[in-house]
């Protein structure tokens, strides 16, 4: 898409999942990609894999290995975008943080049981970090007049599945911090919708519990005998960039395959 050419994308959790996906799909139409991403060593060689196939489609990709949800990583990822941009805003911001706690509310053993500590940091990593880089990213004029962000979200915001309380509990007040940013963000030109993707086979998917039998439930009822990967969601928000769609704004955008209504 020759709309895209030229662009920048900012992507949170840019290393895997739907972030490498939605990185890899605007560069090949033409972006350019700053990617924020928390890897050890032994995973550092696809982060290269990555930006290297980004330059191969001719952008740039500018990637930083830090904490998304630390306040002065933010500054800091911000202040270098600022200097990158040279006066532009973001044409597509991606929140794809997938980090939290997966312990039940209750146990018998207090030890095997969810603390406040641990709530408290998934809501904010999961959730309240969308709105403090919404914030900080308006404050350096990165966002602007045909700027879209898009919020990774799921059907266990809505859904019960053991042990998932704490993230369904995060993906729900995502929804409703992408509604109040809608708001408050529509009269600068600005949209942000939340994709809710239905299951799809990602290292976060992985490391729920259980997580074999929702792939099972997923490959048997669905009527396409498939899960959503991350390429059905990137060529979503792709396709949902393009100029003339700043109208669309404030919603939960399923794409699943009609998933969540089986």
């Amino acid at each position: 898409m020759s709309e895209l050419r030229g662009k920048w994308a900012l992507i949170l959790g840019a290393s895997s999942g739907f972030g490498e996906a939605t990185a890899l799909e605007l560069a090949r139409r033409g972006m350019n990609i700053l990617g924020v991403h928390l890897d050890r060593k032994g995973t550092l060689a696809n982060v290269e894999r990555i930006v290297a196939e980004i330059r191969k489609d001719g952008g740039r990709a500018e990637y930083f290995n830090v904490n998304a949800a630390d306040e002065a990583n933010r500054a800091q990822v911000l202040d270098a975008a600022a200097k990158l941009l040279e006066g532009r805003a973001f044409h597509v911001a991606l929140h794809s943080l997938a980090f939290g706690t997966l312990k039940p509310f209750l146990s018998e053993k207090p030890e095997d049981r969810i603390t406040k500590a641990q709530m408290e940091m998934t809501l904010d990593v999961m959730a309240n970090s969308l709105v403090y880089w919404v914030q900080d990213a308006a404050a350096r004029k990165l966002l602007g007049r045909g700027s879209r962000v898009y919020a990774m979200t799921s059907a266990g915001g809505e859904r019960v599945w053991a042990t998932y309380g704490a993230v369904s509990a995060a993906k729900a007040a995502l929804e409703s911090h992408c509604r109040q940013l809608a708001f408050e963000l529509i009269a600068a030109g600005v949209s942000i919708n939340a994709i809710r993707a239905g299951v799809t086979d990602t290292p976060a998917l992985r490391k729920i519990p259980g997580h074999e039998q929702m792939i099972q439930d997923v490959l048997q009822h669905h009527p396409a005998k498939r899960l959503t990967t991350p390429e059905d969601v990137a060529r979503t928000i792709a396709a949902l960039s393009i100029p003339g769609l700043e109208w669309v704004t404030g919603n939960v955008i399923n794409v699943d395959g009609g998933e969540f209504n089986i």
